[in-house]
């Protein structure tokens, strides 16, 4: 527990290696492209429970791998965003955090069984930012918008988006908040 609050609170974080493709505004909503480094991730499934109790849940079983749970009790420091998908349909929400640069090659096994290693390739995407502290309707009101912006033009994913979240709750102001479309 000690490990993921000073994560939380003390150490830098990692942001998710991307470059910006191309930059777009339309309809008030600025927005980018990106390319997206692939690599090793942390994810849970979190089932049953609404978006954004679901979410809290998933976020803490990450924020205490990355601060020491795991088979080598070693906090790894904290990467942005925490990433999180909605299976409406399955109900079921999944979170994901990309493993920091340093343990890519051989991250610690989490000591929570319902958290997963993944390997994921890099991929193109979307993005529309926003501020405060994002709750379910706020990503969907964001991705209606990005939606509206990109048109009929755009070819992305429309199945599912990521709603991602850069900052500890502990950050009052300047928050940092996106929606993103995986481009097909």
């Amino acid at each position: 527990m000690l490990g993921m609050i000073k994560n939380s609170l003390l150490s830098t974080v990692e942001a998710w290696p991307y470059r910006v493709l191309s930059k777009g505004e339309k309809e008030q909503l600025s927005y980018e492209e990106r390319a997206c480094e692939g690599g090793r991730f942390a994810a849970v499934e979190v089932s049953g429970k609404p978006f954004d109790e679901a979410s809290k849940e998933g976020v803490l079983k990450l924020l205490k791998y990355v601060g020491g749970t795991n088979d080598k009790g070693v906090g790894m420091g904290m990467t942005a965003p925490v990433s999180i998908t909605d299976g409406s349909l399955q109900q079921k929400v999944k979170v994901s955090l990309r493993i920091p640069s340093q343990f890519q090659a051989n991250p610690p096994c989490p000591n929570d069984k319902s958290i997963k290693i993944e390997e994921r390739q890099g991929m193109t995407i979307y993005s529309t930012q926003f501020g405060g502290y994002a709750k379910e309707v706020d990503y969907v009101n964001y991705a209606a918008k990005l939606k509206s912006a990109l048109g009929s033009e755009a070819a992305y994913c429309k199945d599912f988006y990521f709603c991602n979240g850069y900052d500890p709750p502990m950050k009052p102001y300047g928050r940092r908040n996106e929606v993103w479309f995986v481009k097909e």
